[in-house]
């Protein structure tokens, strides 16, 4: 038996509540956040109401209708909550209007109560008859406590028990609507991914903390605190809960689209870990594509990933074999593959296409899956067909990502070598230097075109570049398969020869674990030669590290550095190259760049206009980038200022053998700041350090235990906020504050 809810009907409370939380949370925080334009206090209001389901329910029973029954007690509190906010604001308003009456008592003798230029009688607003104008809650059109998010008809209110929630299409709508802003607030770009990725699966997927936090392999307290920054972020730059309309939506859907399809991605083909499928977040971002298209029924993009989604999904009983290794999408099993996954991604794809619009990148995406699933089998696949859907979504999304996956198909359609062409284009692609699926993709490649010893260097190092133990473990088959194949190919059959002693990988070790080599030289070398291993593979012969392949390495992972950092990473290969005594020079094509006297650029006067106009800016940020900017001082100089070493008369500070001075903007935010404080650092962070990481006695402020505020996290929360002013939507360095003095 089910509830109207469609929840299971169980006789245990705490499992009703759980089960009820995960489908009706975010209808619940979405009508509660349009109430009270606070997402914070909406999950807060919502969580308050799921602790009265655990203590009520088990001795009332689980009501009829459960997800009304919460969402009527948490609109409830959430009416409370407002009720008390505008008494203590008329309380306020009072008070303030008490003073003015004792100032016009205290300068005026007996004030003509019918003089009309007298400044002091103008009637006060909240003392006239009628209703107080604050009473809108928040002038939210629909929330009036009284008729739209106060207690239901039908409803008691002692134990919130619905007997007649009213329910109906207008209802429905409103609240379907209310879930779409939400889904547009979590996923708002001022965030950044990870943050967002949080949100999201904390707000419309009802997952706790430590959930999202094993689904990613991070601890809960990471995500907590990813969770809590978005919060903190949204509301100090005052995101409204609306829909984006006109020109904004596109952009904001976008947005949304993105946040679903890496999560469904990183459960499709995770990223690290042990296991290759997280099918609990594969099944999460389905539920939040289709949710998508349901309430954003016109975009044809919503439908385009609805559908992309349900047809990969079809084939994740495929997708692995029976020790957990990868199965390519050639060589799966087709029966395997879900019909009514596949059947529902076919539906969402009509629907994209009968809504007649040019194709964007999901619904193109979706029709690649579309021609995978038709062919029975993997003979069958119309490759050219692939090839030019990938053709038209590489003129629309130019990525790296979407051009290597088009020299798959091309590798398919026209033959591995016109595929090759392809991904040796990308190889000097700094975006992909790290990404496994380029030397993956390359090294299948050549093995089709019996390159065997190429091949198998290739699949070396994508083996060492991957984070995930089964796609590590498989890549690393595929390169032991191609050594036997090498060596039955030379007449020596039996099992792969050890690494060669004078292969890159081992060479590498052993020059780094030399008795002469400090610490800091060592992490210096390791640097230059960790990147070396990954681009050319550990196998990789010593006499084949030739001075092409060294400055294509250093073109693709140093070509936009300083002159220092290429001339740092240029002698450190310089120098294992002499050790190994290598007769050719690998670093021979790599020319000493001459150092520049490069400066940052200030930020213009637009830019400075914009940063100050920033709403919701911590004073602490507030008063470190004016001081940034009127001092011209360094970063870390402004950072390492005390408290006690401060003179305000003078406006300046004394900072190690340098003074450190200001301007008229600073002294006004000083006193406040300060709030007292005689000693300690002047910039301190928002949380005590932990125990393994106690910071040293002059960096610890002596009153409230709170270290320095770092120069990374300074930099991090000034790039973070500046993120939407940047043109390029990095954000900006704190340096470009510093005034120019020349």
């Amino acid at each position: 038996m089910n509830t109207d809810d469609g929840v299971p009907s169980t006789p245990d409370p705490a499992g009703a509540v759980d089960a009820v939380w995960k489908l009706e949370s975010a209808r619940i925080i979405a009508g509660l956040a349009r109430m009270t334009r606070d997402i914070g206090l909406a999950e807060e209001l919502a969580q308050d109401a799921l602790v009265s389901a655990l203590e009520q329910w088990p001795r009332s029973g689980v009501p009829d209708n459960p997800g009304a029954w919460l969402m009527a007690v948490a609109k409830r509190r959430a009416v409370d909550h407002l009720r008390r906010e505008q008494r203590a604001a008329r309380g306020q308003e009072l008070l303030a209007h008490d003073q003015r009456e004792q100032l016009r008592t205290a300068r005026f003798d007996a004030p003509d109560p019918y003089d009309e230029t007298n400044p002091y009688d103008a009637p006060d607003p909240y003392d006239a008859p009628g209703p107080d104008p604050r009473n809108d809650l928040r002038a939210t059109p629909g929330t009036d406590p009284e008729t739209d998010q106060g207690t239901h008809p039908g409803t008691s209110h002692e134990t919130g028990h619905e007997t007649g929630h009213a329910t109906g299409p207008e209802t429905d709508a409103r609240d379907d609507d209310n879930v779409l802003r939400l889904m547009f607030l979590s996923c708002h770009p001022v965030l950044p991914t990870e943050e967002r990725v949080a949100l999201t699966l904390r707000l419309l997927g009802g997952l706790t903390a430590e959930e999202i936090g094993r689904a990613f392999l991070v601890t809960g307290t990471v995500t907590a605190r990813r969770i809590a920054d978005a919060k903190r972020t949204l509301a100090e730059r005052r995101v409204p809960f609306e829909l984006p309309q006109g020109d904004e939506l596109a952009a904001r859907l976008s947005s949304v689209l993105e946040v679903i399809y890496l999560i469904f991605n990183e459960g499709y083909s995770a990223t690290t870990g042990d296991d290759l499928l997280r099918p609990g977040l594969t099944l999460e971002a389905l539920r939040l594509a289709r949710l998508l298209a349901a309430l954003a029924p016109d975009e044809p993009e919503a439908h385009g990933l609805a559908a992309l989604l349900e047809i990969q999904e079809s084939r994740s009983a495929a997708r692995t074999g029976p020790t957990g290794e990868p199965v390519p999408l050639h060589e799966q099993q087709r029966g395997r593959w879900d019909p009514l996954l596949i059947r529902r991604g076919f539906a969402s794809m009509l629907r994209a296409r009968d809504l007649g619009r040019t194709p964007g990148p999901y619904v193109l995406q979706a029709a690649i899956a579309v021609t995978h699933a038709q062919a029975r089998t993997a003979g069958d696949t119309d490759w050219a067909g692939i090839a030019a859907l990938y053709e038209a979504l590489v003129r629309l999304l130019p990525t790296p990502v979407v051009r290597l996956n088009r020299a798959v198909a091309v590798g398919f359609a026209r033959g591995p070598e016109a595929g090759l062409a392809l991904v040796d284009e990308l190889d000097a692609d700094p975006r992909l230097k790290d990404y496994h699926l380029l030397p993956g993709v390359r090294g299948d490649l050549l093995s089709r075109l019996g390159r065997h010893t190429e091949a198998r260097r290739e699949f070396e190092r994508a083996a060492s570049l991957t984070r995930n133990t089964a796609e590590r473990a498989f890549l690393l088959r595929r390169a032991d398969a191609l050594a036997a194949a090498v060596s039955w190919t030379a007449a020596h059959p039996g099992p792969p020869a050890p690494p060669d002693p004078r292969a890159l990988g081992r060479a590498a070790e052993e020059f780094l674990a030399r008795d002469d080599l400090d610490p800091a030289t060592v992490r210096s070398y390791h640097q230059t030669l960790r990147r070396l291993r990954l681009a050319l593979g550990d196998r990789l012969p010593l006499t084949e590290l030739t001075a092409e392949r060294a400055e294509r390495v250093f073109t693709t992972a140093w070509g936009e550095a300083s002159p220092a950092t290429w001339n740092r990473h240029r002698s450190a290969l310089r120098s294992f190259a002499a050790w190994a005594g290598l007769d050719d020079d690998p670093a021979a094509g790599l020319t000493r760049r001459t150092p520049t006297a490069f400066r940052t650029p200030s930020l213009d006067p637009a830019g400075l206009e914009a940063l100050w106009a920033l709403p919701g800016v911590p004073p602490r940020e507030r008063l470190l980038w004016r001081l940034l900017h009127e001092s011209g001082a360094p970063v870390k100089r402004v950072l390492a200022l005390d408290v006690e070493r401060l003179d305000l008369d003078d406006r300046r500070a004394r900072s190690g053998d340098t003074w450190v001075s200001w301007r008229a903007g600073t002294a006004l935010l000083l006193p406040a700041h300060l709030k007292g404080r005689t000693r300690g650092p002047l910039f301190l962070t928002d949380r005590r350090p932990g125990p393994a990481r106690r910071a040293a006695g002059a960096d610890l402020d002596p009153v409230t235990g709170l270290a320095r505020l770092s120069y990374e996290r300074a930099e991090h929360l000034f790039k973070r906020t500046t993120r939407p002013l940047d043109p390029a939507g990095t954000g900006w360095t704190l340096s470009r504050l510093r005034t120019r003095r020349d």
